[in-house]
């Protein structure tokens, strides 16, 4: 089944109203999609929500195996999109601090 992009949208706002994380296993389950579905749509929103100023809704994601961050995947596509990574965790706490306060 196609990835609905909304479906996705309205999945991570519900783990950021939360402040819930999920592993990208378990997202592409709930949504009924191939992981590799799931993370092209990921890195689509990581886009728009670069150019739109927000914070990376992606960041909700972790990996099974990495305790507690984002896949490295992730972390390659926000250097690409701009932003400083040289601290993963520390870039991932900031951007799960801003998606709280919206």
């Amino acid at each position: 089944m196609p990835l609905n992009s909304a479906n996705l949208e309205i999945r991570l706002a519900a783990l950021a109203a939360t402040g819930s994380t999920i592993t990208y296993g378990a997202l592409a389950r709930d949504l009924g999609v191939r992981m590799g579905d799931l993370t092209a749509a990921l890195e689509t929103l990581m886009v728009q929500d670069a150019r739109n100023g927000l914070p990376l809704r992606a960041v909700l994601c972790e990996g099974r195996l990495a305790g507690g961050l984002p896949a490295k995947g992730f972390f390659d596509k926000a250097a690409e999109l701009g932003f400083d990574v040289s601290e993963p965790a520390v870039f991932m706490a900031q951007q799960r601090a801003l998606l709280r306060a919206l």
